[in-house]
């Protein structure tokens, strides 16, 4: 049986009657760039997340720079993350202006340890970007305190956790409902998806959502009227038709996740060699990525490889460990847990189509190649 990483045609013809009609509508309309859909997707996207504004842009990259461009970064000026992420989290730090400070992660959950962003903020700290890594938020209760306590901002970076949520003081709330912006990230592999790139930054503040509208179109409100240096960073119309037909369904898709992600952890229990991700007990994961800890991870990756199975590590390699930033001067074995994570990850197979035979046929191979 042939069991890929992620297999988007089957969701294609699950959507197809929903999503053909909304691009051809876009099509006669002839109305491409900041239609009429990317405005219904901004409200879309807002009510999910309990904001009260979206502003859609070009990628989840551009989110993130979008964000943290509006925060006037100065020469020297350091923003706090992950160093286990994906590159756009840095990238956007960088090239905003600021300086990345990286910490650690926790071993269960490869989220950002708390305790260490703490630790790092210094005088020229201006934000924090949290990564809420596979679906699954960091604990904001006390991020928000840290953040508050210091004057700092808080980006989330939510680019794989559309639709998660978490309790705080006995609430539900939902990612990027609370930090001074979320910024979602709709690149096709994504739990939504568009058939192509595209983003959203969803914030609770008027006046900095009217700015970083301004942002994504040159910075100017009208056109050939610029109040200062932006842009070009606009959500095409056709994308946002996508993802108005796919936003109904997330729901179902991101609790379809959850499903095959308790099939893999109950399927896996006892096997030795393999360490399930943990879950923690405030948060409703919506499981973008199950990634486990595996013993002679590249050996088990080529054993499912060649039963047909797809897998992938994210991520090989820290981010402090990556050339482009050398000039932060991070040593090796400065962040054991994340370098450790880099050497152990292995995500498999989660997507909601996933059928019962499909997630047993990859215990079975696991379990197989540990005996």
């Amino acid at each position: 049986m042939k069991i890929p990483l992620l297999d988007l045609k089957a969701q294609l013809e699950s959507l197809r009657n929903e999503v053909i009609p909304a691009l051809l509508s876009v099509v006669e309309s002839q109305h491409f760039i900041m239609g009429e859909a990317v405005g219904k997707l901004e409200t879309e996207v807002a009510r999910l997340s309990h904001a009260r504004f979206g502003v859609g842009c070009a990628s989840g990259t551009d989110a993130l720079l979008l964000s943290l461009k509006a925060l006037d970064l100065k020469p020297g000026d350091e923003v706090i993350t992950t160093t286990f992420t994906f590159f756009a989290t840095a990238g956007a730090i960088h090239n905003a202006g600021g300086r990345p400070v990286f910490v650690d992660i926790e071993p269960g959950t490869f989220n950002l340890d708390l305790d260490q962003v703490e630790a790092a903020i210094t005088s020229r700290t201006r934000a924090i970007v949290p990564v809420h890594l596979f679906g699954q938020m960091v604990p904001m209760e006390r991020l928000l305190a840290l953040a508050s306590g210091h004057g700092l901002a808080v980006i989330e970076d939510a680019a794989q956790a559309i639709g998660a949520r978490q309790r705080v003081k006995g609430e539900w709330r939902m990612a990027g409902e609370l930090g001074t912006t979320g910024a979602f990230s709709f690149f096709p592999s994504k739990n939504l998806g568009a058939w192509g790139d595209g983003g959203m930054i969803v914030t609770q503040d008027a006046a900095l959502a009217t700015r970083l509208a301004k942002l994504r179109t040159h910075g100017g409100a009208k056109e050939y009227d610029h109040e200062e240096v932006g842009f070009n960073s606009r959500l095409d119309t056709l994308q946002a038709a996508v993802l108005l037909a796919k936003i109904p369904h997330l729901t179902e898709w991101n609790a379809a996740r959850r499903s095959r992600a308790a099939c893999y952890t109950e399927g896996l229990a006892g096997v030795n060699g393999v360490t399930a991700p943990v879950t923690h007990p405030d948060n409703e994961h919506i499981f973008h990525q199950y990634t486990i800890r595996a013993e002679r991870r590249d050996e088990l990756q080529g054993h499912l490889k060649a039963g047909g199975i797809g897998t992938k590590v994210y991520y090989p390699k820290p981010l402090h460990q990556q050339s482009c930033f050398g000039y932060l001067r991070y040593p090796a074995g400065r962040f054991p847990q994340a370098e450790r994570a880099a050497r152990e990850v292995l995500s498999l197979p989660v997507y909601p189509e996933l059928s019962d035979a499909a997630c047993e046929g990859v215990i079975d191979a696991i379990r197989e190649f540990y005996a």
